[in-house]
């Protein structure tokens, strides 16, 4: 589905980059640049965050009670809230 039809983006697009880690984009904004392009009339912006959101909460929900501690994803969800 495009999500950005002034860029032509569509949400496969959008979650092919991001990837876990630290380098991982982190706002609509690092979105466009992890993808090459910069945001037009930002209507998409919404729909990538929720994107950007749905993917951080898999992610999170990913980790193990192993990891938990030492999970950065857990303390950038909330900063992010």
């Amino acid at each position: 589905m495009i999500v950005c039809s002034c860029n032509v983006l569509s949400d496969g697009q959008v979650r092919a980059c991001l990837n876990p880690g630290p380098g991982c984009p982190r706002t609509p904004a690092q979105v466009y640049a992890c993808l090459g392009c910069s945001p037009k009339c930002g209507r998409c912006a919404r729909t990538i965050r929720g994107i950007l959101d749905r993917a951080l909460a898999d992610t999170h929900a990913a980790c193990t009670t192993t990891c938990g501690a030492a999970c950065t994803l857990k303390e950038l969800e909330e900063a992010a809230a």
